[in-house]
C-alpha cells in the first residue's frame, strides 16, 4: 500500500485516536504503558492473547519456569513492588511468573489501556498526517504518534517445522509456546518431543515422569548446567530485599544484566587444578554464572574449550551408557554460543527405562503417520506430538506486524539483507517507531527485565524530550544506523558467537538470512552508550518540529 493509499484510508476511516500505540502485554508492553501513561500520554495497548504476561502467558506447557533467578527476573522501578512480592523459588515456576506479571497489572491498574484478543495485522506510516495506523483482524483501526513494539524476541512468532505427514496424525499434537490452558493428561501415552532446546529440556524433564514412553528427536545436543533449584530461604530473601538497591544498580552494568563476582583473568592464565577449582565453584552455584566464570570464556577458543571439556566431564558422569554419552554431548559449537541450558536432572532422564533418544543427524524424520513418527531406520508409535521447535527469533514477531514506513516501505523489504537499526531501538524510515530489546540490542543475551526496562525508560525520557520541545518525530540519520550495524557486526564477530548454526544468527530457519544481530557487547557496555547519545544532545538522531 502506497503513503497516499494509507493517509487517504485514514481519512475516511481513522478509528480511535492515541498518542502511543504499544503492541504486547509482557513484561515490556506493561511496563511501557505504565511509563508512557506517567507521561500523560493516551496510550492503547493491544494484546493477541487474553490476559498479561507475554512468554509466560503463552508457554504452559510441563516443568517450564525462568532460567533466569527470580529475585533478578523481576521489574525494579518499584521498591514498594520488590519488597511486597514474596518468590517462593530459586527458578519462579510459569504459573508464578504469570500470578506476578497480573499482580503488577492490578496493582498499577494497567489493565483498563489494554485491549486483549486483538491481533495487530498491519502498522503503517502515513507520510501526510505523520501518524501511524493500526489494523486489527477485525477490522478496527487507530492512529497514534508513537508505536512502540513489545512483541518480545521469540514467543509470538514460534517455529514449525515442515513435516510431512502432520496432517494425517491421529493423536495430538503441541507447540511448546502455544500450549493450552488446561492441562494436558500424558498418563499411559506414548510422547515424542521433537527439539532439545531450553523449552524442550524441561519440557522432556517433566514429561519423562508422568508418560508411558517418551521418545526424544534431538538435532543438535546442547550445553546445560544444573539449576540447583529449590525454595527459597526465608533469610536468603530478607538478605537480598534489604540490598536490593545496590543488587539493581550493579545488574544494570553487569555483563548480561544479572549480578554476580566473576574472575578478572584469563581461563589460559590459570593452571589446570586452578581451573578445575573455578569450575566446580561456578557449578555449585549454577546457572548462567557459569558462562562467566572467566571473562574470555565467549572470547577465546582456547579458553573456551577449557570450560567445554568440564561440561562434557560432567555430562558423563551423570549418563550410564556410553552411547548415551556419544549422543547428548556438544562437538559442533563452543559452549555458550547456543542459548545455555539450565536443568534440574536433564541428562538422568536419559537413564530412565521409558526413555528412548533418536539422533535426527544420522536417522532423520521421514515422515509423520497416523499412529506414529518414522525415521529412516524405524517406527515409532505415538500418541501424542510435542513440538519444542523454537521461534523465528528476534526479527519474525517484528515481521508478522506488517510494518511499513515512510512512502510504503515494508520493515520486512528494508531488512531484507538483515536488521538494521541505530542502538536496536529505531531504524531509518520508521518515524516514532521504537522497538523494546530490538536487534542490534542485547536483548536475548540479557536479563530480558534489565534490558526492558533500559530500553522504556530510554523512550520514555526521549519521548518526554521531543514533547517538551514541540517536536513531532524522530528517527536515526543514515550515517548512524551503518555505523551501528558496522559496531554490532564488529563486536559480534569479536566473539565466539557466529561460529554456531544458532537462533542468534537464524540458522534454525529455512531461508532467513544468517546474520548475529544481538548486540554482544554487554549490557553495561550498552548501557553507557545509550546514556551517552542522550547526554550529547540525541546524537545520532534527528528531530522534525510540528
Amino acid at each position: 500500500m502506497s503513503s497516499s493509499q494509507i493517509s487517504r484510508q485514514a481519512q475516511e476511516n481513522p478509528g480511535k485516536k492515541y498518542d502511543a500505540v504499544v503492541i504486547g502485554a509482557g513484561f515490556a508492553g506493561m511496563y511501557a504503558l505504565y511509563r508512557l501513561r506517567g507521561l500523560g500520554l493516551r496510550v492503547r495497548v493491544y494484546e493477541r492473547g487474553s490476559g498479561v504476561g507475554g512468554t509466560w502467558y503463552w508457554n504452559r506447557y510441563p516443568g517450564a519456569r525462568c532460567d533466569t533467578e527470580s529475585m533478578t527476573y523481576s521489574y525494579s522501578f518499584s521498591p514498594e513492588l520488590e519488597q511486597e512480592w514474596e518468590w517462593t523459588e530459586r527458578y519462579a515456576p510459569q504459573p508464578e511468573i504469570l500470578a506476578y506479571a497480573e499482580h503488577v497489572a492490578r496493582r498499577f491498574d494497567l489493565l483498563r489501556d489494554i485491549q486483549f484478543n486483538t491481533t495487530v495485522t498491519s502498522v503503517s506510516f502515513d507520510d501526510e498526517c505523520k501518524l501511524w495506523h493500526f489494523t486489527t483482524e477485525r477490522g478496527e483501526r487507530a492512529t497514534a504518534q508513537f508505536c512502540i513494539t513489545a512483541t518480545g524476541c521469540m514467543t509470538s512468532a514460534p517455529a514449525m517445522p515442515d513435516c510431512l505427514g502432520l496432517k494425517d496424525f491421529q493423536g495430538a499434537w503441541y507447540h511448546t509456546g502455544r500450549w493450552p490452558h488446561e492441562p494436558v493428561d500424558f498418563h499411559g501415552k506414548r510422547v515424542a518431543v521433537i527439539g532439545t532446546g531450553s523449552s524442550g529440556v524441561q519440557a522432556i524433564t517433566a514429561i519423562a515422569k508422568e508418560c508411558k514412553q517418551l521418545v526424544v528427536f534431538q538435532r543438535t545436543p546442547n550445553y546445560s548446567v544444573p539449576a540447583w533449584n529449590g525454595a527459597l530461604g526465608a533469610e536468603d530473601v530478607r538478605t537480598i530485599k534489604a540490598d536490593y538497591r545496590r543488587l539493581r544498580e550493579e545488574a544494570r552494568y553487569a555483563q548480561i544484566g544479572i549480578p554476580f563476582a566473576s574472575n578478572r583473568r584469563s581461563a589460559k592464565d590459570d593452571t589446570a587444578e586452578e581451573r578445575e577449582r573455578e569450575y566446580e565453584k561456578a557449578w555449585a552455584v549454577g546457572g548462567f554464572n557459569f558462562v562467566m566464570a572467566y571473562p574470555d570464556l565467549l572470547m577465546d577458543l582456547e579458553s573456551n574449550r577449557t570450560a567445554a571439556d568440564f561440561v562434557a566431564r560432567k555430562i558423563k558422569s551423570k549418563l550410564d551408557d556410553p552411547r548415551l554419552v556419544e549422543l547428548l554431548t556438544p562437538n559442533d559449537h563452543p559452549l555458550g554460543t547456543k542459548r545455555m541450558l539450565v536443568d534440574t536432572g536433564y541428562y538422568e532422564t536419559f537413564n530412565r527405562h521409558n526413555v528412548i533418544l533418536v539422533n535426527l543427524r544420522t536417522t532423520p524424520i521421514e515422515t509423520i503417520m497416523s499412529t506414529g513418527i518414522r525415521t529412516t531406520d524405524a517406527f515409532y508409535q505415538i500418541d501424542i506430538i510435542v513440538f519444542a521447535t523454537g521461534y523465528d527469533a528476534i526479527t519474525g514477531p517484528l515481521f508478522n506486524l506488517n510494518i511499513r514506513g515512510r512512502n510504503g516501505l515494508p520493515l520486512r523489504d528494508k531488512w531484507a539483507q538483515g536488521p538494521r537499526t541505530y542502538l536496536g531501538l529505531s531504524t531509518v524510515d520508521f518515524p516514532n517507531l521504537f522497538m523494546i530489546t530490538g536487534p542490534g540490542s542485547p536483548c536475548v543475551l540479557s536479563n530480558m527485565l534489565v534490558s526492558i526496562e533500559q530500553h522504556v525508560d530510554w523512550i520514555a525520557e526521549c519521548i518526554r524530550f521531543m514533547r517538551s520541545r514541540g517536536m513531532q518525530a524522530v528517527e536515526p540519520t543514515l550515517a548512524a544506523e551503518n555505523d551501528w550495524v558496522k559496531t554490532v557486526h564488529d563486536v559480534g564477530h569479536s566473539t565466539l558467537y557466529p561460529m554456531a548454526n544458532s537462533w542468534y544468527t537464524g540458522a534454525n530457519i529455512e531461508g532467513k538470512i544468517r546474520m548475529f544481530t544481538p548486540y554482544a557487547g554487554g549490557v553495561g557496555t550498552y548501557r553507557r552508550i545509550c546514556e551517552a547519545v542522550v547526554a550529547r544532545g540525541y546524537d545520532g538522531f534527528q528531530f522534525s518540529a510540528i
